[in-house]
């Protein structure tokens, strides 16, 4: 199992996955908009989404868990 994490501070723009989706290592799970730059969170490693824990529009935290990957 692998935590998610934001690398920095920012509005969640989108989610390109959904749980339950099949995700390879380096795929784009979600985008944060940061200082008017598009910025991809991406998975650690391959595997399925098993929980998304934040929802469009929200604001995120540096080092905060958005999901989780098995």
């Amino acid at each position: 199992m692998a935590e998610v994490k934001a690398e920095l501070v920012g509005n969640l723009w989108k989610i390109v996955v959904e749980v339950g989706q099949a995700v390879q290592e380096d795929d784009t799970l979600m985008i944060l908009e940061s200082m008017k730059m598009e910025i991809p969170i991406t998975s650690p490693v391959s595997g399925t989404v098993k929980e998304i824990t934040v929802k469009e529009g929200d604001v995120v935290q540096e080092g905060q868990t958005v999901a989780i990957v098995e």
